[in-house]
């Protein structure tokens, strides 16, 4: 009778096997938003990776795994991108590769107190050094970080502030080694108590002493989102949208109207009749208005996205042009080599300009506004650069129009939240067709959300805050330290490899003879 070892000894029901435990945690990610499933949904992944029988297949494991995780967590890019994605998935997941190694290296066969223990700092800083590669903004960027799944949690938003997202998938990893430790590994339950007590400890010490933003204001901040607008006139009507739903907002007392990603498209050095449409609108309701033009420029060659400001006198030379565009979808990297992916998705056809820095913009009422470009709100280090500049307001322009039928809406909006925790600054998250939101600055919804079948316009009173949270002082801290961890371990383990190499026996050989020994009598 066949066991289940005995089925797992084939290398494709393995691969296959680690391939659907790697792509677990995606229920954790909205829509589902199982925030809790975090906290194990890594469990039966490091089971099948510890129970490897050489480290060669724990790293195959940690591939396949890799590669489950990010077909699961980007599977609304499907539709755009066709089977490429698998390919994709397939490159990036090979980044999980050394992790399965260390899986197998301190959790495999029946590790000592010490090895369980050090499981608990080594391996979390694995992930997070998956995590720093694969965010580099020429690999796909940080979409899908496993501590931006704790988005609604108010303890993990306050860890937030203190060390980043970073800081949460630490821990949401350190917390699932602990619990699969606890599960299979009897001689090592000690120190995974330990550690869940650790956690919960530097979880309780956050709550209570890290800082909580300075609430002393707020602004009138209004979201127009019209909603889906297709055909090839799509631009002409999406303006006229647009000025519809804006000229609503006449005499509601607003302080700044958002229109979202791409909003204009069209140039408006080259349209100055729709120039003065916007300003004939920021006259009307009182309010400086910040579209978004995706469009070629007239000043410089290529077409850029760009959050440009529109006051009643018209455009008041503020300007921020995307700087991290999205692989595929506004650019194809490498386009000599992979340029054949226009031609099995919806793949960029043309490849947009990037800008060169961040703008903090003053759009009156003393408020000042730091905008980002959909891709961007994935990236923590440009808001937090941001509220180092001296912004007020995080605000956000994006467009996920290509994937209503997706969870990519809802997991977009929610990295607002996690943007505003970390610095401190509520973030405004404009789009056009949904799902727009609006986070305080601990990281809270302030109202209800725009979904994606809305059209229409809201008004958000938007609590202000300043002072910086330890996150903005001190940056990527939980990064660093997981450097310095793993640089421990590759220390450690060459030190171990050349003990071993100078306390292993020397081989036993016959001495050799020389040109004067008989071969019958050894020695003469």
């Amino acid at each position: 009778m066949k066991t289940f070892g005995d089925w797992l000894a084939s290398p494709w029901r393995r691969s296959l096997l680690a391939a659907l435990a790697g792509a677990l945690p995606v229920f954790a990610f909205p829509a589902p938003s199982l925030w809790w499933f975090a906290y194990v949904a890594l469990v039966p992944s490091i089971l099948l990776t510890r129970s490897a029988p050489t480290g060669r297949r724990a790293v195959y494991d940690g591939w396949f795994g890799g590669l489950g995780f990010m077909l699961a967590v980007h599977s609304w890019l499907v539709p755009s991108l066709s089977v490429f994605i698998v390919v994709i998935a397939g490159l990036l997941g090979v980044l999980w590769a050394p992790w399965g190694w260390l899986v197998r290296r301190f959790l495999g066969g029946v590790p000592s107190p010490r090895r369980g223990a050090a499981a608990l700092l080594v391996l979390p800083s694995g992930w997070l050094m998956v995590e720093l590669v694969r965010s580099w903004q020429g690999l796909g960027g940080p979409w899908g970080l496993l501590g931006s799944t704790q988005w609604q949690v108010e303890p993990a938003l306050r860890l937030a502030s203190v060390g980043g997202v970073w800081l949460l998938s630490f821990l949401v990893v350190a917390v699932n080694v602990a619990v699969a430790v606890l599960v299979s590994v009897r001689e090592v339950r000690v120190p995974a108590v330990a550690g869940l007590v650790a956690t919960a400890a530097a979880t309780s010490a956050a709550w209570v002493w890290s800082p909580r933003p300075d609430v002393d204001g707020s602004v009138r901040i209004a979201v127009v989102q019209p909603g889906v607008i297709a055909g090839d006139d799509s631009g002409v009507r999406r303006f006229d949208r647009e000025e519809q739903l804006t000229r609503q907002l006449a005499g509601r007392h607003v302080d700044l109207i958002a229109w979202g990603e791409s909003s204009v498209g069209f140039d408006l050095a080259k349209r100055p009749d729709l120039a003065r449409r916007i300003a004939a609108l920021s006259k009307e309701t009182g309010a400086d208005i910040l579209v978004n033009v995706d469009a070629e420029r007239s000043d410089k060659p290529g077409i850029y996205k760009s959050s440009i400001l529109v006051g009643p006198k018209g455009l008041t030379g503020d300007r921020y042009d995307k700087m991290r565009l999205v692989p595929f979808g506004e650019y194809i990297p490498f386009r000599s080599l992979l340029g054949w992916a226009t031609s099995v998705g919806k793949a960029a056809g043309v490849d947009r300009r990037h800008g060169t820095e961040q703008v903090v913009m003053s759009v009156g009422h003393g408020l000042r506004v730091g905008p980002l470009i959909c891709f961007e709100t994935a990236f923590p280090d440009m808001s937090r650069h941001l509220a180092q500049d001296g912004a007020d307001v995080l605000l956000a322009q994006s467009s996920t129009s290509s994937f209503q039928n997706s969870w990519a809406p809802e997991q977009h909006a929610t990295l607002a939240a996690l943007r505003a925790a970390e610095t401190g600054r509520p973030v405004v998250h404009a789009t056009l067709t949904g799902v727009s939101a609006v986070y305080g600055p601990s990281g809270e919804r302030i109202g209800s959300w725009l979904g994606t079948g809305a059209s229409t316009t809201r008004v958000y009173d938007v609590p202000l805050a300043h002072g910086i949270t330890p996150y903005v002082r001190y940056g990527d801290w939980p990064v660093q330290g997981s450097l310095l961890i793993l640089a421990l371990v590759c220390a450690g383990e060459g030190m171990r490899a050349f003990r071993l190499r100078r306390t292993a026996p020397r081989p036993l050989v016959p001495p050799a003879r020389t040109v004067h020994e008989s071969p019958a009598r050894p020695g003469r």
